[in-house]
């Protein structure tokens, strides 16, 4: 179980594909080349939060399961 719950912004994604690249389990692409959560603890934690950092449009959301704080995107 990842210590993330993940979310993506459909609107916002644009298909580079960059975050399956960095977490294949969690990550993958639909028929529309969106992004989907595909496995939240398929990859590492440090795999999932890389995969939010290489969105190069920040749809990737990010928030702590404990505390409920927005992990990323920061700001």
């Amino acid at each position: 179980m990842s210590k993330y719950k993940i979310e993506i912004d459909r609107d916002l994604c644009i298909g580079d594909g960059a975050c399956v690249g960095e977490a294949p389990e969690a990550i993958e692409m639909d028929d529309e080349n969106i992004a989907i959560v595909r496995d939240p603890g398929g990859n590492s934690d440090e795999e999932i939060l890389q995969a939010a950092q290489v969105c190069p449009v920040d749809a990737i959301i990010l928030t702590d399961n404990e505390s409920g704080e927005k992990v990323w995107p920061q700001g």
